[in-house]
């Protein structure tokens, strides 16, 4: 696995660009001209709409969305997340939903290195915390892929020291009943993109072996009681 990450910081990747670089490395995997590739980066801000997202879910103050190829709903990209595109060959005993599920616990072990314990919640994509000390659920890290002529191609972004303030202007991944969270919030340091690309590594250089491997566990969810209406 060949892994390019020169954009981090001041040096951060405008959208476009990378997609179009995604593209052309898309090609160049679809006819074995090169070997599997990812992109490791950050972005200036942006917001990026996949093909399943609702009018109601996007910004309404008029901020400009870029719409996409790829799968899942609308999400935000900017400085302290780090996002990264797999253009990889799906061999044909792997599933797209295996392959999603690879890429989730490549991030949910890299935050473990963190020493931040995460898993999947059913019928959603992404990494996630539980509801804990009267917060919500929250998404910590997003997944939204393509796959065409048996390479994929889009990613992942994983929330490191981002500005949380930027998930205030639109419903992230269509999700209005949980929230958004960050590393540095949950594990009370500062930790950048380039800090923690090198576990993300080491994790999906295992996973994406395409050997067999235990899943983490899901998250536990609570339970809350519901409560009868009075009679009047």
């Amino acid at each position: 696995m060949r892994y390019l990450q020169d954009w981090y910081g001041d040096a951060a990747l405008d959208y476009t660009q990378a997609w179009q670089l995604q593209r052309d490395l898309h090609a160049d995997r679809v006819a074995d001209r090169i070997g599997d590739t990812v992109l490791l980066l950050e972005h200036p801000p942006v917001y990026t709409a996949g093909r399943r997202t609702e009018p109601h879910e996007r910004p309404q103050d008029g901020t400009p969305v870029v719409d996409v190829d790829r799968g899942g709903k609308i999400t935000f990209h900017g400085p302290g997340q780090l996002v990264g595109y797999p253009i990889v060959k799906l061999p044909g005993h792997v599933l797209v939903v295996d392959y999603v599920r690879r890429i989730e616990e490549a991030l949910i072990r890299a935050l473990a290195d963190q020493g931040l314990a995460t898993g999947r919640v059913p019928g959603r994509s992404g990494v996630w915390l539980p509801e804990s000390a009267g917060r919500p659920e929250r998404k910590i890290a997003a997944i939204g892929i393509r796959v065409s002529r048996g390479v994929a191609m889009h990613g992942f972004s994983l929330n490191c020291d981002v500005d949380l303030d930027w998930y205030d202007r639109f419903v992230p991944c269509g999700i209005a009943d949980a929230g958004v969270t960050s590393l540095d919030r949950e594990v009370g340091r500062d930790l950048r993109p380039s800090d923690v690309a090198p576990s993300v590594i080491t994790h999906l250089d295992d996973l994406l072996t395409w050997r067999t491997y235990e899943p983490s566990p899901d998250i536990e969810r609570v339970q809350h009681a519901s409560v009868p209406l009075l009679q009047p």
